[in-house]
């Protein structure tokens, strides 16, 4: 077990409590992994007493809950923070796949968690496809580069095909045989970029994905 440093019960104004306890989840998570997650672990992490994170959370599930909100919630700034900062809204698209690799190669573990909380699911949880979460950036990056909204069914196919691209490339960058191919592309951004402009040149992406006036290029030179 790592020593966390917290030798000390700290007082928390109220209504701080339960986010701290999130947070010192995402902590212990990132280090020691989900085995390692428990109430009383957390409440050790947070500088607390071992009832207080049982006004918060029922169990452990719950809490775990809680930080894949978190997760999501901070994929969704991440994703954001891309397309507002984008040169274009054609290069939008690859600086939102960008940063959704680089949030999960920065945080794996609560990457992890994320989707295994939805493994068993039918659907995304309802906060991560709201109009500001990162799937909703992602539905408005795609009407910027030029797919109509009255068209739904272009609208969900090309929103699914870009999310997709990115979540496959981010599984397969975990992997070492990749380095080389990192070292010779100048970094892990660089072949993202690439990586997802040859997924996005696809015929059938080519003819969803599409500029008014041109194709879109998700590849920078």
């Amino acid at each position: 077990m790592r020593e966390t440093g917290n030798a000390q019960i700290r007082p928390y104004h109220h209504g701080d409590l339960s986010r701290a306890l999130v947070e010192a989840a995402r902590r212990i998570l990132e280090a020691e992994g989900p085995a390692a997650l428990s109430l009383r672990a957390v409440a050790r992490e947070a500088g607390v007493s071992p009832a207080a994170p049982y006004h918060h959370f029922r169990d452990k599930c719950e809490l775990i809950e809680a930080v894949a909100a978190q997760g999501w919630e901070a994929l969704g700034e991440g994703i954001a923070e891309a397309r507002r900062n984008a040169a274009s809204p054609r290069d939008a698209l690859a600086d939102i796949g960008v940063a959704y690799v680089r949030f999960a190669r920065q945080n794996p573990a609560l990457y992890r968690v994320m989707y295994d909380g939805i493994r068993d699911h039918e659907a995304m949880p309802e906060h991560a496809k709201q109009a500001d979460s990162g799937y909703g950036q992602v539905e408005e990056a795609i009407i910027e580069a030029g797919v109509d909204p009255a068209d739904r069914l272009a609208m969900e196919v090309a929103t699914v095909a870009v999310w997709c691209a990115a979540h496959g490339v981010a599984e397969m960058m975990r992997l070492k045989q990749f380095e080389p191919l990192k070292a010779a592309m100048g970094g892990e951004d660089a072949l993202v970029r690439h990586l997802l402009g040859h997924v996005t040149a696809s015929d059938h992406t080519r003819r969803v994905v599409t500029a008014p006036s041109a194709p879109l290029d998700v590849v920078r030179a």
